[in-house]
């Protein structure tokens, strides 16, 4: 079952549901930039920090990092990640946990014909729609819609 969400000008993001009852996260997006510059946004952690949350990433299978942030909610501000799976500039897996949030973060990118990429985000997993779900929804809308095209335009 798919239904539309949010939306932010090039951004479409939807929710799924599967069979088992968790719900996901799906966000599209068309960027002018090729894909190995959109995979280095993804995968460099200082350009991740500048445009996501600070972090230990490295873009290595079975590398576990944290982001963190500032602590809100009853949320002490880190997600602890695994690297799941990594096919370079095409596909990047990370488990995502916080608190009592078990999720899994799946990014793909696709060449667009006549250059450019087709960024696409699954954060899957998610228990019901409480203010995790809710927060992190819109959250990513944002980051991708400003934040990463802004980290996008400051390097080569």
């Amino acid at each position: 079952m798919t239904n539309d969400t949010a939306t932010e000008q090039d951004v479409v993001a939807r929710t799924s549901s599967d069979d088992s009852g968790t719900r996901s996260v799906v966000v599209d997006y068309e960027l002018t930039e090729s894909v190995d510059k959109v995979w280095r946004a993804l995968t460099d952690a200082k350009l991740l920090e500048a445009w996501l949350m600070p972090n230990d990433f490295l873009p290595v299978a079975g590398h576990r990092f944290t982001f963190r942030t500032r602590p809100m909610h009853g949320w002490d501000g880190i997600v602890h990640c695994e690297v799941l799976e990594l096919v370079p500039q095409q596909l990047l897996a990370y488990s995502w946990r916080s608190n009592d949030l078990d999720t899994v973060v799946t990014w793909t990118l696709e060449r667009k014909l006549g250059g450019g990429t087709l960024l696409h985000l699954e954060h899957s997993g998610f228990e019901g729609d409480g203010f995790a779900y809710q927060a992190i929804s819109q959250g990513w809308v944002t980051k991708i819609h400003t934040s990463i095209s802004k980290v996008l335009s400051t390097f080569d």
